[in-house]
């Protein structure tokens, strides 16, 4: 499960849950009906597969443990941007999070958003802190 967070200076962060599988990198890109006009803003790839258990790095500069693959392009305002989690092998996925750079300004350290799913299927994003994160991605 992909979500985001900011560091306690307003640095984005990525967060990663990862249940019961592992995760090689993720990716923040803008998206577009026409997949050839998918823009991709930012890429990271984990120096070790991330296994069962959570994971955070910052997206906007070096993070230990991390590469960028392509470092975080500015994000601009009234655009809709989109976390994954992926596999080298394109095994597996996680589950991703968008977001607005409004979203993202509204987001406090301690905090996390993500695309949560009811037990009756509905999909909505939510903003809870990262112990409920941690205790209920999965």
């Amino acid at each position: 499960m992909a979500g985001i967070s900011v560091t306690g200076d307003g640095r984005l962060l990525g967060v990663m849950m990862v249940c019961g599988h592992h995760i090689d990198g993720a990716t923040l890109y803008v998206d577009n009906a026409d997949v050839d006009k998918t823009v991709t803003v930012g890429s990271w790839t984990a120096d070790r597969a991330l296994g069962t258990g959570l994971a955070t790095w910052t997206l906007d500069a070096p993070a230990v443990g991390w590469t960028a693959t392509r470092s975080l392009a500015p994000l601009t305002t009234r655009t809709t941007y989109t976390l994954y989690g992926w596999t080298k092998d394109n095994s597996w996925s996680s589950r991703s999070v968008s977001f607005t750079p409004a979203e993202r300004d509204r987001l406090t350290p301690g905090k996390v958003r993500y695309q949560r799913i009811s037990d009756d299927g509905d999909e909505s994003a939510v903003t809870v802190s990262i112990a409920e994160f941690k205790a209920k991605a999965c």
